[in-house]
This record gives structure tokens, sequence and C-alpha cells, in this order.
């Protein structure tokens, strides 16, 4: 998929937001697509409402936001009940089953995987929520490659936390396999 309009949203914190730089950073350099993000916060800068757009394609983008995403994340159930009217018909909605209660029927694919939980099982480390849930959305979608996130994690992260990043992001895509249909 090389045209990808998406929306990650969550609580301040959980770091959406370094997610869909990551994803952006990695089309461009790595993919030779074009990709444009932005983010909206809530009041508070930690624990209100955030909410990232990442658009991926391959021609010119003229418009920064996703009004219609094709993939809507949703880690909280502020977040969800946010946002959730705004996913384009026929697209992917990705929630946090610990987190969300989906309340509502949407005309999309609805995939609800417990990533925080096994992240904690697993790493033990809750800073890498962020990355699981892209290793979700890059398996999920094939936006990009994973190879591609992980030259840019080797980037952008700490070598001391590098191997954790590349954990998590190693379980998003194995989770994800249990939301395939």
């Amino acid at each position: 998929m090389n045209r990808c309009r998406m929306v990650f949203s969550g609580s301040g914190g959980q770091g959406v937001i370094t997610a869909a730089i990551i994803l952006a950073e990695a089309a461009v350099l790595h993919e030779g697509l074009m990709a444009v993000q932005s983010q909206s916060y809530g009041p508070e800068a930690r624990g209100g409402a955030t909410r990232t757009d990442v658009i991926i394609w391959d021609s010119q983008i003229h418009f920064p936001k996703a009004n219609e995403p094709n993939v809507l994340v949703c880690l909280t159930q502020e977040a969800y009940n946010k946002f959730y009217t705004i996913i384009r018909p026929g697209g992917l909605l990705i929630t946090d089953s610990r987190f969300v209660r989906i309340e509502r029927k949407v005309d999309a694919r609805q995939v609800e995987l417990p990533m925080y939980e096994k992240v904690m099982e697993t790493i033990k480390r809750p800073i890498v929520l962020n990355i699981c849930m892209l290793g979700v959305v890059v398996a999920l979608t094939r936006v990009v490659q994973p190879e591609s996130l992980l030259k840019v994690l080797k980037a952008r992260i700490p070598a001391g936390f590098l191997d954790i990043n590349t954990q998590a992001l190693e379980l998003g895509m194995a989770l994800s396999r249990e939301g395939r249909t």
C-alpha cells in the first residue's frame, strides 16, 4: 500500500507522535515515498488527548491532515470516543483491547489487539508500546518495509534502547497476525 492516510491517537506520553515521525521518516528516507506528519494535543502536554496524522503517498501531498484516514489507531478510550467517526468506510481501525472497548460499529475492519499487555508480558517496559503499535500498523498495511523502520530506529534511538525497541517492533508484527482475517 503506497497511498495511506493514517491517524494515530492516544494519550500524551504514549509516544504516538514519535511513532508517526519514525514512520514518515522511513517512508521518505528509505522507501522513496512522499510523507507528511502533523500533530495536535489536548489541553495537557502529558495525559491529554493526542492525535497525529501521517500521510504517505507515491506522489505530491497537497494537504497535511488526514480527514478520512484509511487507518485509525486508538490507544485509549478517550481517543476512540473522539475519533472513531473519522475512519474512511472500508478502512482499518486498530485498538488496544486493554484500554479501548468498542462501543459502536463502524464501516471498517476492526482489529482489537492486547498490545499493552503483550509489551508488559514480554518486554516489561511500557515506553515501547508505540513501537509495538507501529509494528502492528506496518504488518497490517505494508505501507513501508520493516527494514526501513529499523534503519530509522537505529538512527534515532540511543544504542542502549535499540534492543527493546527492536523487540517491540517484532512483537507488534507478530501480534498483528492475530488481527488478520
